[in-house]
């Protein structure tokens, strides 16, 4: 039975070709007049509007299709995009901090004009920052196994940052020059009338230098610098001509000189910092033991008492 069936369909296969065939020689062999161009012609007649109609009922869901289609296209292409932008803007921010590190280390590896030759110092990450406006201390990365002692002097490139304030093995807490309990002995440009540098009450970004002497001039624009002596209580030993700022505004109180100053130093983009430490023996590590000796309340003795000493 099975081969049977077989051959009868072969036989079925067979015939259906030889009738195509001979129907196709038929159709090319006649003119366009012929019977089956007739009936092509009929059966077009007849399909086409179906097909119309169908084509026209169905556009919709192609639209659709094509509308599902193009859109997982585009959402495919805007990840991918998305996706590349993000690598963009990694790359940009690493390329940008590795170019701000290599300035700032630039600038650090010239300090020596600043006057920082009796100090070693120690290069340091800023790993925390205080996250509000104040903005008054920074964590670094570098610690007592450094050689870093509380009151240590902080600068970078653009001048000076503030002071060690706790020290740890492995890292240490800057207090930085606008940190209300800072006090820096201070001078504008070459002038030799010394002040004190304070944060400006109510005002985290601003600094004040007060306590010049009657008659002392500043103008705007001109740099203020450590003086290189000591302002009790702040006893820190920083060395001569570390920049603090530049004038802003001037003017008098109680017949006495005050100071408005801007930081050099944009406290909130600190990245990379140099610690000023004291070696044993060397001149800020001997008047350090000597501001040690001192009495607690720091009244005993001002900037000018030390001043001759060379202090920082």
């Amino acid at each position: 039975m099975h081969d049977k069936s077989v051959r009868r369909r072969r036989a079925v296969l067979a015939l259906l070709v030889v009738l195509s065939l001979l129907l196709l020689t038929a159709y090319f062999g006649e003119s366009s007049e012929g019977g089956l161009h007739s009936v092509q012609q009929g059966f077009l007649t007849v399909v086409t509007p179906i097909e119309n109609g169908a084509s026209k009922a169905l556009k919709p869901v192609r639209n659709l299709l094509n509308w599902f289609s193009e859109t997982l296209h585009a959402k495919s292409q805007r990840d991918a995009l998305l996706s590349q932008t993000e690598r963009l803007r990694h790359q940009l921010v690493n390329n940008e901090a590795e170019k701000r590190g290599y300035k700032e280390l630039l600038a650090l590896f010239h300090l020596d004009q600043l006057g920082v030759s009796d100090y070693r110092p120690v290069t340091a990450d800023v790993i925390v920052k205080t996250p509000n406006i104040w903005y008054q201390t920074v964590s670094i990365d570098a610690g007592s196994s450094s050689g870093i002692q509380v009151n240590d002097p902080v600068i970078n490139g653009e001048g000076l940052v503030g002071k060690v304030q706790t020290v740890a093995s492995d890292g240490a807490i800057v207090e930085l020059i606008t940190n209300p309990s800072m006090g820096v002995s201070a001078r504008v440009g070459t002038s030799n009338a010394t002040g004190v540098v304070q944060p400006k009450v109510g005002e985290p970004a601003s600094l004040i230098l007060q306590y010049l002497p009657a008659g002392a001039q500043a103008n705007q624009g001109e740099y203020v610098v450590t003086s290189g002596t000591v302002a009790p209580p702040d006893y820190s030993l920083y060395p001569a001509g570390l920049i603090i700022g530049q004038v802003t505004a001037t003017g008098e109180e109680g017949g006495y000189p005050v100071v408005d100053v801007h930081p050099t130093v944009n406290l909130h983009a600190l990245d990379t910092v140099q610690v000023l430490t004291a070696p044993p023996g060397s001149r800020p590590a001997q008047l350090g033991r000597l501001l040690q000796s001192l009495p607690a309340n720091g009244h005993s003795a001002g900037p000018e008492q030390l001043a001759s000493t060379g202090g920082g």
